[in-house]
């Protein structure tokens, strides 16, 4: 990477850095080169240098929702965490860059007297980690409130996306499929009164710590509910809460949870994560899909 140092110097680049830094399970292996961009235009002169290079390009958000694989990732991870600006543009919009955290959006759009973002108050991931799964909890979703996407192709082109191109479905959207890198994000919402917001996110927030087991690492709910089912109630019923394997364990107090409680390696995190899934299809012949995005390579 010395001649992208020597391209572009303002960019913070880092070698070999443990993603167990950064990812919310504690778990992970290495990136062979982590990088954090600081603007779009940064963005861009780093898809423009890995496609001229042909280096594989990882593009990872504030990792809530993620396993990185404990043999890591190849190439670049590229980090948004430092695109973190949060605006008002008019009297019922904001706009977001893509690593601002959710929470400190729905919190300033709490203080501009704005409502529609409660339901995110807890989620614990970045705004482009939230677009792209359409991240939601307790009613809400990022399909609700998105006017617009700004976003930047994997050729380099910047591009807008309406709501309707972003294509959400449940924890679902277009750039899933498509894999341009989201920028910023412009919410509608509507004029509310602070306290009546804040009533709502403190009801939100207490719900969710008597629920969640937020005392431990984990990587949040680690499937997505299948049709005519509650995931933590199967789970429930088929005896697995508590079960563990290495220092991966079903959490006792949230069983769609997966919990970090003794050292555990993201292949404990993955190898539970089979187990659970064989476990429900053999008594109830429910298949659960994963929410949670597993990336990276098997430590060889």
């Amino acid at each position: 990477m010395k001649d992208l140092f020597e391209f572009y110097p303002p960019i913070t680049i880092l070698k070999d850095e443990p993603l167990s830094n950064y990812t919310y399970t504690k778990t992970g292996g290495k990136a062979d080169y982590l990088i954090f961009p600081k603007n779009p235009t940064e963005v861009k002169v780093i898809l423009d240098w890995v496609n001229d290079q042909s280096i594989p390009l990882t593009v990872i958000g504030n990792a809530s929702n993620l396993i990185v694989k404990d043999g890591g990732i190849r190439g670049l991870v590229m980090i948004l965490s430092e695109m973190n600006q949060i605006i008002q543009l008019d009297q019922q919009q904001i706009q977001a860059q893509s690593g601002a955290l959710l929470a400190d959006v729905a919190a300033f759009a709490r203080d501009v007297t704005l409502s529609g973002l409660e339901f995110a108050c807890g989620i614990p991931g970045s705004i482009g980690g939230a677009i792209f799964m359409n991240a939601g909890a307790y009613g809400g979703e990022m399909a609700d409130v998105v006017y617009q996407v700004d976003a930047i192709t994997r050729q380099g082109e910047f591009v807008t996306y309406d709501l309707d191109a972003c294509q959400f479905s449940y924890r679902h959207s277009f750039f899933q499929d498509q894999g341009d890198i989201i920028l910023a994000v412009r919410y509608q919402l509507h004029e509310g009164e602070c306290d009546a917001i804040q009533a709502v996110m403190t009801e939100l927030t207490q719900l969710r710590e008597s629920k969640q087991p937020l005392e431990y690492p984990s990587c949040g709910s680690v499937f997505k509910r299948p049709p005519g089912h509650f995931t933590g109630k199967l789970i429930q019923e088929a005896g697995l809460q508590g079960y563990r394997i290495g220092g991966a364990e079903v959490s006792r107090k949230h069983a769609g949870f997966i919990v970090n409680v003794d050292q555990a390696t993201a292949t404990d995190y993955v190898d539970l994560i089979h187990y659970i899934q064989a476990v429900i299809w053999d008594q109830f012949q429910v298949r659960l899909e994963p929410e949670v995005r597993i990336i990276g390579e098997d430590q060889e």
